[in-house]
């Protein structure tokens, strides 16, 4: 896993180790994509994180996939916490790579059988992934990686 050393914050980013299992842990992500006229827009999605790329399971008739398909770069940004010192986050960005048959029905793909069941697990906690008909793959091994864990500010 890459992680962009900040020269801002340095002291509250948080550590490979911290990383992954806030990412492991949480189920909620912001995507940011470029519409066609250049605005951000920034929509809500379930994502599994497998210590190195962040999977996407988006509606493939949404405007969010559209965006993907016409521009792939994206950022994303992972957060909790309610009061400021225990506010944290990651905001991941990259090229998404589309991976697996769109709309996915379930066809045997080796790639997909970790994030697949991890995100069947997290979010659904079946053993195997449901497929609708409706939703597709879509990678982001991040380029850049930047996080923030104010509870460190105690420290400090």
């Amino acid at each position: 896993m890459t992680v962009t050393e900040q020269r801002r914050g340095r002291k509250i980013m948080m550590t490979p180790g911290e990383l992954d299992e806030f990412l492991t842990s949480q189920r909620t992500c912001r995507v940011a994509t470029v519409s066609a006229d250049g605005f951000p827009h920034v929509s809500a999605l379930w994502f599994a994180w497998d210590g190195t790329s962040l999977w996407l399971y988006s509606v493939v008739r949404s405007k969010r996939w559209a965006e993907m398909r016409r521009d792939p770069r994206v950022a994303v940004v992972i957060d909790t916490g309610e009061e400021y010192e225990q506010l944290r986050g990651v905001e991941l960005s990259g090229t998404v790579e589309f991976v697996g048959e769109s709309p996915r029905v379930g066809e045997l793909r080796a790639e997909l059988d970790v994030p697949e069941t991890l995100f069947a697990r997290k979010n659904f906690g079946l053993d195997e992934m449901p497929h609708d008909g409706r939703h597709a793959w879509v990678r982001l091994t991040p380029a850049k990686i930047v996080s923030w864990d104010f509870r460190k500010l105690g420290a400090l």
